[in-house]
């Protein structure tokens, strides 16, 4: 079959050769067009709902609003896991599916269940539902400054010029417009005029709203035209504002001005935002989860240069954040790391065959295979990110592989038939091709398992794992196709080097070795078992951890005061803070967000958190500015708790919901004692070597002050408890009594009293009331006073209550850490008797991790053991095969020990790899040796001449994979950091695979034989 195949590719070289050269030119021409971001598109089956309604107590959020959302959600088909955080007048809701489900479906079901139990919550609650994306942070964000321009204007600038000027651009999902200050309209009335007239806050209020209209009353037919008729009694000015007659007295008009002062201003905040130090408003751009990342920030850079270009001279725009740099940075690391490793592999070529052609042939392979696999993965519907990009570079050194396979065989048959040359090609075709084909199909189907993979490795690692397939499939067809047809037009025994022959020493020497081997066991046992053992004390040795760690250009720092600081005090600690930023000699420019968060979530006014962009490459490791950043935070402003971490591992974190590497999930029902034993364990885990930013738990609102309402005295005035609620919620927090119409926007008008009446509620001297019934009455008749201590968040997951400790780790790996942490925990008998506890965070994910990847490993045994026994039929090859390629996957933590890089789901997907490539080897070995001894030689003697004429070509195949991985194994550039386990664990693998498969494979195969006695076995 290959023989007619070959033929007839030879017969049609033309049309072949066209046919691929138009695929890769396809593939070059779509390669421009494929989408571009940071991660592959992935909806983590996780939906989230924000509740919002005023400031009311935790206690009874959780019974009027959490507990009823939390049993209607349940009832949505497909929930599996319902997480809550409840705070004072908010919500957040975490409700999880499985990753099979669609998200879009989910989200629809989850919103139709809330508005279906809206009748059984409060009135004006308010709820947003949003599904979680990698695109639920910005890829681009700018802050504006100015000297001259204020708040207001700054955040007008943005919001109704610079934001529609971007909204036009493809791919991008939205520009959002943080901080900056609204202007509002204050009415200040003064209490004493107030009563004086025998009005109330309620009388002004509704005067207020009755004046300031514009209404439609009807149309009407005049003089052959239609009219529309409009009653228009709007407020044009301030001055129309402090003229609005409030009452009539003896046909006296009350204007406003009588009794109040009506001027511009701001309306009241409970937010900062900064850049630089500078109070400053940011833009913050969102892509559409399959937007072009870097098309896209080109596309904004551009029409904010445009903006510019009219703004006022003063105004400076500066980003912040840039995640098309990171990925272009990935991107130009990848492709330095694939022009470097060919290179080496074609200097391996060279060493090895001493010819020019068979290097060019090798050379115009690989940028084929590379371009058929963009256009592949284009039709696919994928992007350029960095697991497809990564997967390309890792599957560099596997493409020549075939290349280096055909081409080695093609020069070895030209070299002994000189006188035939196409009919020699066309034979070396023909024999390699079922080999090439078995081997290319072990390197394959291994990542056939990873098709059921889920969780935060599937959703990641599917991309790269589907890349490298498809990159083998290419290359293969290439090599198989392409290949022969080049080396009819190029090759000649004429042309072949004088030096073809090169190996012929290595390969005498190879022959003694195995014959010894052979014949003495101990020569094969005692290398076996001490590798074995190595092997085994290498994976007691090295770490385990999650994602690689990748040095991104920055990172997220979050923050909290102690609860109930005010924002200004809480400014006062930051700009502390914000002064150790500045003086670190890495930090290029920050963001810092009070009482708001970069990916959203309940904040209160003591929290946020801050974005730190670093300076470019070379500068301090991002590790050492974080640990020296967190130690003089630590030193300098206590007052502050801290949390360091890497934008990808926040951004994961959120996705997921679980942004801590250690968290220790404390379920309990007395609500007291969780947080005592929570406080007790973020003290003990405290003593473990390497665990930072460590959180109890406990996030308590601020302080209040209640007014405690007397429902007999309201009742002997005649009000209700509803009505002293709403006067005291008028003379402390205002009251928007309308709008006024300015040409872009409505600005409020706000009816308060004068900061002197509000600024002390403990004193309610001086707090008139008018009853409807027209009596004046004091406030402090009616109620008391009741200070009141902040209450804790309550958090709930599947109803049942928890507090969770949260810490980060430095220096050391998730394992070995919470090993330690699982042990002190389990001694130190600070559990109650109807207390449990569980782990989260990201320890969890790398545990449901790596039983997936652990799952994946062993069915890709399975599959490779299958294959194995098609291709040959004989079961101790198979157990031969699989015992050298299993023994060289052990050798993945030696390499990892020696590097000190952890054990996480990069380095086991390539530890999975390295089955498939030493597999691919034994069988270019033993089909050799299974063609020999179909010709009659002996046992030992098909052995020993299949290991003779496959040392080079395995030898070659070897070097240029190690050499095209070497550039990915030393990380060089920002962003490779994440292909580098990868590329240690299969260069761990390679470097033995030569003697494991050559010398092991032939040994233990010989061995099984005599075990068994196999009739097949001919000393």
């Amino acid at each position: 079959m290959s023989t007619v195949i070959t033929e007839w590719a030879r017969k049609h070289s033309r049309a072949l050769l066209s046919l691929f050269i138009l695929v890769a030119i396809g593939g070059l021409i779509v390669s421009r067009s494929v989408p571009v971001s940071l991660f592959p598109h992935v909806e983590f089956p996780r939906i989230v709902v924000s509740v919002d309604v005023g400031d009311i107590p935790a206690k009874q959020m959780v019974t009027d609003i959490t507990l009823p959302l939390e049993k209607a959600l349940r009832a949505v088909p497909g929930v599996k896991n319902i997480k809550s955080t409840t705070s004072r007048g908010s919500a957040e809701l975490s409700v999880s599916f499985s990753w099979q489900d669609d998200m879009t479906q989910a989200m629809l079901l989850i919103q139709s269940a809330i508005n279906q139990h809206m009748y059984q919550l409060p009135a004006g609650l308010q709820f947003e539902v949003r599904r979680m994306d990698p695109t639920i942070f910005p890829v681009l964000a700018y802050s504006l400054h100015s000297p001259h321009l204020n708040l207001v204007e700054l955040k007008d600038l943005a919001q109704f010029d610079l934001v529609p000027r971007l909204s036009g651009i493809q791919g991008l999902a939205k520009a959002t417009v943080l901080g900056g200050k609204d202007a509002e309209f204050r009415l200040v009335i003064n209490p004493d005029r107030l009563f004086a007239y025998s009005l109330s806050l309620t009388d002004v209020a509704n005067a207020l709203k009755q004046h300031n209209q514009l209404t439609s009353v009807g149309r009407i037919e005049q003089q052959h035209q239609l009219y529309l008729l409009i009653a228009n009694a709007q407020m044009n000015s301030i001055n129309d504002i402090a003229a609005t007659v409030i009452a009539n007295r003896n046909n006296n008009p009350i204007k406003l001005s009588d009794i109040a002062d009506v001027y511009l201003t701001t309306s009241p905040v409970w937010q900062t935002v900064t850049a630089d130090g500078e109070q400053s408003v940011l833009v913050q751009v969102y892509q559409q989860p399959a937007g072009n990342t870097t098309q896209i920030v080109a596309d904004v850079k551009a029409a904010i240069a445009d903006f510019i270009n009219q703004a006022p001279a003063d105004l400076s725009i500066k980003p912040w954040y840039d995640q098309s740099e990171l990925i272009k940075h990935a991107a130009m690391s990848v492709v330095e790391a694939m022009v470097i490793g060919v290179g080496l592999a074609a200097i391996v070529l060279w060493v090895f065959l001493r010819n020019s052609r068979t290097v060019m042939i090798a050379m115009c392979v690989v940028p084929m295979s590379v371009a058929t696999t963009i256009l592949l993965l284009h039709v696919a519907g994928m992007s350029f990110n960095i697991m497809t990009l990564g997967g390309m570079a890792a599957a560099i050194g596997l493409i020549i592989d075939d290349a280096i396979v055909v081409i080695e065989h093609i020069m070895h048959k030209l070299s002994t038939r000189k006188r035939d040359e196409k009919n020699a090609i066309l034979q070396a075709c023909s024999e390699i091709a079922r080999p090439l084909t078995g081997s290319s199909a072990a390197t394959v189907i291994i990542f056939a398992p990873l098709a059921f993979l889920d969780g935060v490795t599937g959703a990641f690692f599917k991309a790269l794992s589907l890349t490298i397939a498809i990159s083998l499939i290419a290359s293969y067809t290439l090599a198989w196709l392409v290949v022969p047809l080049l080396a009819t037009k190029w090759l000649s025994t004429k042309k072949l080097g004088s030096d073809v022959n090169s190996t012929s020493s290595l390969q005498r020497v190879y022959q003694q070795v195995l014959k010894a081997c052979l014949n003495k066991k101990r020569l094969i046992v005692i290398p076996s078992v001490v590798l074995a053992l190595v092997c085994y004390q290498s994976f007691l040795k090295v770490g385990t951890g999650f994602m690689p760690k990748m040095d991104e250009g920055g990172f997220v720092l979050d923050y909290r005061a102690e609860p109930g600081t005010s924002l200004n005090e809480t400014n006062q600690l930051l700009a502390k803070l914000e002064k150790i930023l500045q003086q670190n000699p890495a930090v290029d420019t920050y963001s810092r967000r009070t009482g708001l968060q970069l990916g959203g979530g309940l904040t209160e006014a003591n929290e946020g958190d801050f974005f730190v962009k670093l300076k470019p490459l070379p500068r301090a490791p991002i590790d050492q500015v974080m640990s020296d950043i967190r130690e003089q935070v630590n030193q300098q402003v206590p007052q502050l708790e801290i949390e360091l971490v890497l934008l990808m591992e926040d951004l994961i974190g959120d996705l997921t919901s679980v942004p801590q590497p250690i968290e220790i999930k404390l379920f309990g029902n007395n609500a007291d004692e969780l947080l005592q034993t929570a406080d007790s364990i973020a003290q003990l885990i405290a003593r473990v070597k390497g665990v930072v930013d460590i959180n109890n738990g406990s996030n308590i609102a601020g302080n209040s002050i209640e007014f405690v309402i007397d429902q007999q005295k309201a009742a002997l005035k005649g009000v209700s408890p509803v009505w002293v609620a709403e006067q005291a919620r008028r003379w402390f927090d205002g009251d928007v009594v309308g709008q006024f119409r300015d040409t872009q926007k409505n600005i409020d008008l706000r009816l308060w009293v004068p900061p002197s009446a509000r600024n002390n509620a403990t004193n309610l001297d001086g707090i008139w009331l008018k009853t409807p019934q027209g009596q004046r009455l004091a406030l402090k008749e009616l109620v008391s006073i009741k200070q009141t201590q902040g209450e804790p968040q309550v958090t709930r997951e599947n109803l049942k209550r928890l507090v969770a400790v949260t810490a980060r780790i430095e220096n050391r790996d998730i394992g070995s850490t919470v090993r330690e942490i699982k042990s002190l925990i389990s001694t130190s008998q600070l559990l109650k008797k109807d207390m449990y506890f569980e782990l989260g965070g990201l320890y969890q994910q790398q545990q449901q991790a790596f039983s997936g990847l652990i799952t994946v490993f062993i069915s890709a045994v399975a599959i490779l053991f299958t294959l194995l026994l098609y291709l040959y039929e004989d079961f101790l090859i198979c157990i031969a095969i699989l015992s050298v390629a299993l023994l060289a996957a052990g050798t993945v933590f030696i390499g990892l020990w020696l590097t000190g890089i952890d054990l996480n789901i990069t380095a086991i997907m390539g530890m999975t790899m390295i089955l498939g490539i030493v597999t691919e080897v034994a069988i270019f070995y033993f089909s050799q040796f299974k063609q020999l001894a179909e010709q009659g030689l002996s046992t030992s003697e098909a052995l020993q001449q299949a290991g003779h004429d496959r040392i080079r070509p395995i030898l070659m195949t070897t070097l240029a994979a190690i050499l095209s991985l070497t550039p990915l194994a030393f990380a060089m550039g920002q962003g490779a950091e994440m292909q580098q386990p990868l590329a240690v664990a299969i260069i761990s693998g390679l470097l033995v695979q030569l003697p494991l498969v050559l010398l092991i494979a032939p040994g233990l195969y010989t061995t099984l034989l005599k075990l068994t006695k196999s009739p097949t076995f001919k000393p």
